[in-house]
């Protein structure tokens, strides 16, 4: 299975990072957000990956031009102009980079990966999102479920913390998980046919083409109580390189060998 991956927004509300970079190559412990999200897709046994481009789009391509050498420890003869290549950590992926426009909306990007994302199942998530989602369980799930799509429906922490009464005596909870209730947290699957419910550039996929799914009854939520965290500001940014430097990420399901991700599963998707 394919995964997509939507990287072509600017990231207002996380001005002070992209204003020199992509959001998706905001850092989080010296590796892009993107390289995480594809790690997570990697665990799943996903190594083919669309990744549609926009605003300062060109940045995500030299980062992958440039991966292999990156990855490497080489041998460079500078008289003979040759490269030996010592020992790898590159991961066994396929990546196609496609420029979608810097204004395209979210459902136009994926209009325009339609010839790329072929006859088959699909997955597709934003470029700035990051969980402990077994990707296999939401595509058994959606397969099982017989819709068109299937969204991972997941409970963030709440902006305040929740106070419980009782009587003059009151208990605190500081952003109690759920309390937000069920939203849309990307890692979607869906059949190719999804396509047909975007007009064109124009199209926010958020907005007419899940309300006609759901509205059809094509909308399905496999929904997952685990860790999830969208990096929209500065905080988040923060807060995650914090866990990830104290080796409490949640998101990192992924074992540290090179290469051959999802080996230790008995299927990959």
């Amino acid at each position: 299975m394919k995964a997509v991956i939507l990287a072509g927004g600017r990231g207002t509300r996380i001005s002070e990072e992209s204003q020199s970079r992509p959001k998706p190559m905001v850092e989080i412990g010296g590796r892009p957000i993107l390289w995480h999200i594809m790690k997570i897709y990697g665990e799943a046994g996903v190594t083919e990956f669309i990744i549609l481009l926009g605003y300062k789009g060109y940045m995500i391509k030299e980062y992958f031009a440039n991966y292999f050498l990156h990855m490497s420890d080489v041998t460079i003869d500078l008289a003979t102009d040759t490269t030996k290549t010592l020992s790898s950590k590159t991961e066994p992926w396929t990546v196609t980079l496609l420029d979608t426009g810097a204004s395209t909306m979210t459902g136009g990007r994926l209009l325009r990966a339609k010839e790329h994302i072929g006859d088959d199942v699909f997955s597709f998530t934003y470029g700035d999102g990051v969980t402990d989602v077994d990707i296999r369980k939401v595509a058994d799930f959606h397969r099982e479920s017989g819709s068109i799509a299937t969204v991972t429906a997941v409970q963030p922490p709440g902006r305040y913390g929740a106070l419980r009464m009782e009587e003059d005596r009151v208990q605190f909870e500081e952003k109690p998980r759920g309390s937000s209730g069920w939203v849309n947290g990307g890692f979607f699957v869906a059949q190719p046919s999804v396509l047909d419910y975007i007009d064109g550039d124009d199209t926010v996929f958020e907005g007419a083409p899940l309300e006609r799914l759901s509205s059809d009854g094509e909308l399905s939520a496999y929904q997952h109580a685990g860790f999830w965290r969208g990096m929209d500001t500065l905080w988040d940014k923060i807060y995650l390189n914090e866990l990830w430097d104290n080796d409490k990420a949640p998101w990192k399901i992924w074992n540290d060998g090179l290469g051959g991700e999802g080996d230790d599963h008995e299927y990959s998707l």
